[in-house]
């Protein structure tokens, strides 16, 4: 017998499975007949919310780039202690929500969607970018005015970065590693951050 839903929790229920079989296999890796068994229903029942299996990953993404959302906003903090400490801690919250959310980052990375083909998912996309670009935009001010790159384009390269310590080494693509991503990524930042001129170079 087929668990009984209010109406309205069905939709998180397939999303809970799609999240379950997305860890397992990967966000291209199941079928939504799989969510549906996944979450004890018909899947005449999951095309009540979702058309196919995409418009589903798209849901898992949206949520997670929510999620994503918030912990960039609570990690820049309007710019505390400083720019450039508010700028690592943006970075830093990168990893830490792939190492927690390794479902909804795979939806959100690794699935292929494009998000023009979305409106909610690109709406919610383009928030966490926009916390990403303040955190750059505060920190690019402390550079003179001919030396200062678009806050976009330094938001992009620290996205960059955190994308490929996540992928390579946080999830383990790249083989053994000696260092914490964790670590990899803040000497990167830094090195960075040294280039711009924002940091003083080491002795």
């Amino acid at each position: 017998m087929k668990r009984g839903y209010h109406h309205g929790n069905l939709r998180q229920a397939l999303v809970e499975a799609a999240l379950t079989l997305i860890v397992a296999k990967g966000p291209q890796g199941f079928t939504l007949s799989e969510a549906a068994k996944a979450a004890d229903v018909t899947p005449a029942a999951v095309y009540r919310h979702f058309a196919g299996r995409d418009d589903l990953l798209a849901e898992v993404a949206r949520q997670g780039f929510d999620i994503f959302a918030a912990l960039l906003e609570y990690a820049f903090d309007e710019g505390r202690p400083s720019p450039i400490a508010a700028f690592e801690a943006t970075g830093r919250a990168y990893l830490a929500f792939a190492r927690k959310y390794p479902g909804h980052y795979q939806a959100m990375f690794e699935s292929g969607l494009q998000p023009g083909k979305h409106p909610d998912l690109a709406q919610v996309a383009a928030k966490a970018r926009a916390t990403m670009d303040r955190a750059a935009d505060n920190l690019a001010r402390g550079l003179p005015a001919d030396r200062r790159p678009p806050a976009s384009m330094i938001s992009a390269h620290v996205w960059a970065v955190s994308h490929g310590v996540v992928e390579l080494f946080l999830r383990g693509n790249g083989g053994p590693q000696p260092w914490p991503p964790e670590d990899l990524l803040e000497t990167a930042i830094g090195i960075y951050l040294r280039g711009l001129g924002l940091l003083a170079p080491d002795l």
